[in-house]
């Protein structure tokens, strides 16, 4: 199966201080700040559990996303990537882990914002190519322990999987040792790393 249309998700970490409609001015700032990267923002502030506040790039969407009644960064791929399956996960997970870094360091969310770097959430958005059955969880199992294995440096993961073919194939990726985001993005950017 070749992985694409992946998404990642970083959740934050509680207290969350931020109102939703203060990613707007920072979404808004990017844009600004970006040679054409990124085109729009959406306001969902209003629907209660829901996609939040949406910033619109060329390869990706990026929100603030707070479906499942948990707040994270969203990053949803558009555009297809090359590579192994391997390098597509790590990519958009090292892309959510940068927008969650970026976000940290802004201004305005100082101390308002922090995201958790023991869980990751993928899901693959393409319910033709990786429909939500076990058996597809067991095609896609080795590539994801890889994964958490690099991602956590070896540290102890869990995989959560849950079957239900009415949503897309999603798994939650944690481990229980505390970890930076720093130290994550140079896990998964790391050319060679011991698993």
């Amino acid at each position: 199966m070749e992985l694409q249309k992946l998404n990642v998700k970083i959740f934050t970490t509680l207290p969350d201080l931020a109102p939703l409609t203060d990613f707007i001015d920072v979404f808004h700032g990017w844009i600004q700040a970006s040679d054409g990267d990124y085109h729009d923002v959406a306001d969902y502030s209003h629907m209660t559990a829901g996609a939040g506040i949406v910033l619109i790039a060329n390869d990706a969407i990026v929100s603030i996303d707070e479906n499942g009644g948990r707040r994270g960064l969203l990053y949803n791929r558009k555009t297809p990537l090359p590579g192994s399956n391997q390098e597509k996960l790590r990519d958009v997970v090292r892309a959510a882990l940068q927008n969650c870094q970026r976000l940290e360091k802004e201004a305005a969310l100082k101390g308002k914002i922090r995201f958790s770097g023991d869980e990751v959430w993928i899901a693959v958005n393409d319910r033709l190519a990786a429909p939500n059955a076990a058996e597809t969880f067991q095609e896609l199992k080795p590539e994801l322990e890889a994964l958490a294995a690099r991602l956590f440096n070896g540290a102890n993961a869990a995989l959560t999987y849950k079957e239900d073919s009415r949503k897309r194939l999603s798994v939650a990726i944690r481990t229980f040792e505390p970890i930076d985001l720093a130290r994550l993005i140079a896990n998964v950017a790391a050319e060679s790393q011991p698993c």
